[in-house]
């Protein structure tokens, strides 16, 4: 994985689902730096709407799709109440 990489998250963590990331948000990698194998992730919405959350993710949490469908995102969010 690499900056600007468009990512997935794979798995509910507490930890995420705190930030208001679930599994299936969709982001893309805003760091150049994986550290201790995590990556700086920005969950964002459609139009101008802010950012979900900005958070660090394990890499095994994430897998890499082609395209970011962030309509997708406000879908999962509308699920948890967030």
């Amino acid at each position: 994985m690499k900056e600007l990489d468009c990512v997935e998250v794979i798995v509910e963590k507490k930890t995420y689902a705190r930030e208001g990331v679930h599994k299936g948000m969709q982001g893309w990698i805003c760091d150049p730096r994986s550290l201790g194998g995590t990556w700086l992730v920005n969950f964002p919405q459609y139009g101008e709407k802010d950012d979900i959350a900005e958070i660090v993710v394990k890499e095994e949490d994430l897998r890499l799709v082609p395209q970011m469908d962030v309509k997708r995102n406000e879908q999962i969010k509308a699920q948890f109440g967030d």
